[in-house]
C-alpha cells in the first residue's frame, strides 16, 4: 500500500492534474490553516459555531471543502480563534 506523499507525488506528475492542484491549492491551505487554528485553540466544530453564532454544519462545511465563504464568515471565525485573517493577492 502507497502512502499520501508517494501517491500524491505520482498523481502530480500528470501535467492536468497538476494544474488542477494548483488551483484548488490556495482553497486548501485556507481550510488547513483554520482547521489547525481550531484545533490549536480547543474548540469543536459545534462550539466554535456557537461562539459566532452559526451552526456545526457550517462548519463542517468549511472544513470539508464544500463551502464558499465570505470574508465577514471568514473573518468571524478568525476573531473566535484569537487570529485574524490576511487576504493577499500575489
Amino acid at each position: 500500500m502507497k502512502d499520501w506523499k508517494t501517491l500524491k507525488g505520482e498523481l502530480l506528475k500528470n501535467k492536468d492534474v497538476l494544474v488542477e492542484y494548483k488551483k484548488l491549492e490556495p482553497r486548501y491551505q485556507l481550510i488547513s490553516q483554520l482547521l489547525e487554528a481550531r484545533l490549536r485553540s480547543g474548540f469543536t466544530q459545534e462550539a466554535l459555531a456557537k461562539k459566532i453564532g452559526t451552526k456545526q454544519e457550517a462548519i463542517a462545511r468549511l472544513e470539508s471543502g464544500h463551502a464558499n465563504p465570505t470574508i465577514g464568515f471568514l473573518e468571524k471565525i478568525t476573531q473566535a480563534l484569537g487570529s485574524r485573517l490576511a487576504i493577499q493577492i500575489r
